[in-house]
């Protein structure tokens, strides 16, 4: 926090909490979904540094979505964080001597916990018995609902999977361990689900929806990703026609792909880039390397901002990923330089970027070489990197994440929203 006084403290601890994981003290787990707390519903990933098995008390009684901090000696402003569970963490939530839930840092305690609330709808199942945590759940603090609706990845096996992503181990370990883990959701459930949601979410909390889930570079009953994917978005906007903005996490298509996108409804459209940097997109994203390549990757991105507007298109990185071992740069400046370079070529062109902080997944191949991540210095500058950059090409927070600004974000995944300032008449 000294050595960066133009980040945010909250943004400092947030990312700390995100590269390294929290643990658990077990009266700060939720129940499960019988209990008060809204538990952790491992959406598409398992932001997780042990496996299922590994994770003790955590594995049978979930740990919360995700934890709000304030107060303690740095006064933090109201800073919510994805859980992200690590039995060896020197971070952990705990009550502290007066009952009260409190993160402490090696035992000093650095600041309040708030769990979040069960929800209303998260109380009330399905027809068929599945619950609406399993089908639609809501993270962010429930600003977004996300519908990973394909919860595999046809890019399988070392050769195709990308290096840092768990979501064939994590549909693995959730079967295994006899946990509800639908595979390719029904619509009429989503449809369903939704329908709970709307009913019960009298404060209108839930304000985007994201559809997500794997690659599809062959078919999925009998449909093609952009198909597949917008017969959702088709049919939520027909039932409930302007009540969430819709979002697609999916490859960068073909620019006639993505117009189907927008005509079935989706207003944001995110096809990832995962890593600037060639040499490591071409290692760590074998399979996207072999059925699409970066330069086409790229080309395809710039193309969709014809379609959504370069507002509305809107590509992840997975920050850390740059520094990661054996392959990665081995300096904080090399790697930032690389990030930048990204930064620059999308926002001058009008497409704002946005990141997801990595948690190396044990069951991944970068996980296992780097169970620490990426140094929190990187993130840190990576943050002071982005918003000199936005700044740069006059450009201001991607729309469909909530309120920028510490003490306003809820976008949980990584701190590039607590770090930028609020936007004009929003306030403190």
């Amino acid at each position: 926090m000294e050595r960066f006084p133009g980040i945010p403290r909250e943004a400092v601890l947030k990312e700390d909490l995100l590269r390294g994981g929290v643990a658990f003290d077990p009266s700060a787990l939720s129940g499960n979904e019988g209990g008060e707390v809204k538990p952790k519903s491992y959406f598409i990933f398992s932001f997780d540094h042990r496996t299922l098995p590994e994770l003790g008390e955590a594995a049978l009684n979930r740990p919360p979505e995700e934890i709000v901090l304030t107060g303690g000696p740095y006064g933090l402003r109201r800073t919510v964080v994805s859980v992200r569970v690590n039995p060896s963490s020197p971070y952990r939530v705990a009550p502290d001597a007066d009952g009260a839930l409190a993160l402490f840092l090696d035992g000093a305690r650095i600041a309040d916990v708030g769990l979040p609330p069960m929800p209303e709808y998260y109380r009330h199942p399905l027809s068929n018995g599945k619950s609406v945590m399993e089908v639609a759940p809501t993270i962010q603090w429930g600003y977004l609902i996300y519908l990973t609706v394909f919860r595999v990845c046809q890019y399988f096996g070392a050769k195709e999977e990308c290096q840092y992503c768990d979501i064939n181990h994590n549909w693995r370990q959730h079967k295994a361990a006899g946990r509800p883990y639908t595979g390719v959701k029904p619509v009429d459930e989503v449809l369903e689900a939704l329908e709970i949601i709307d009913r019960h979410d009298t404060a209108r909390a839930s304000t985007a929806y994201t559809l997500t889930g794997g690659a599809v570079t062959s078919k999925v009953g009998g449909k093609d990703e952009a198909d597949f994917y917008g017969q959702y978005a088709q049919a939520i906007e027909e039932r409930f026609p302007g009540r969430w903005i819709g979002k697609v996490v999916a490859q960068a298509l073909p620019k006639e792909d993505v117009q189907r996108f927008h005509d079935y409804g989706i207003r944001i459209y995110h096809p990832n880039y995962e890593v600037w940097d060639r040499r490591l997109f071409e290692l760590y994203c074998p399979g996207k390397e072999r059925y699409i390549g970066r330069d086409e990757w790229h080309r395809r991105i710039l193309d969709s901002a014809e379609v959504f507007g370069p507002r509305n298109v809107i590509p992840n990185f997975v920050a850390g990923v740059e520094m990661a071992r054996p392959s990665g740069f081995l300096t904080v400046d090399e790697a930032i330089a690389s990030t930048r370079e990204g930064l620059r070529f999308f926002m001058s062109r009008g497409i704002t970027p946005r990141f997801t902080t990595w948690c190396p997944e044990p069951t991944t191949p970068l996980g296992r070489e780097n169970p620490d991540g990426a140094p929190l210095e990187y993130h840190l500058r990576l943050l002071e990197a982005y918003t000199e950059t936005l700044r740069e090409n006059n450009l201001t927070a991607p729309p469909g994440y909530g309120p920028a600004g510490p003490g306003r974000a809820v976008f949980s995944v990584s701190s590039f929203m607590d770090a930028l300032a609020p936007e004009p008449g929003e306030g403190e």
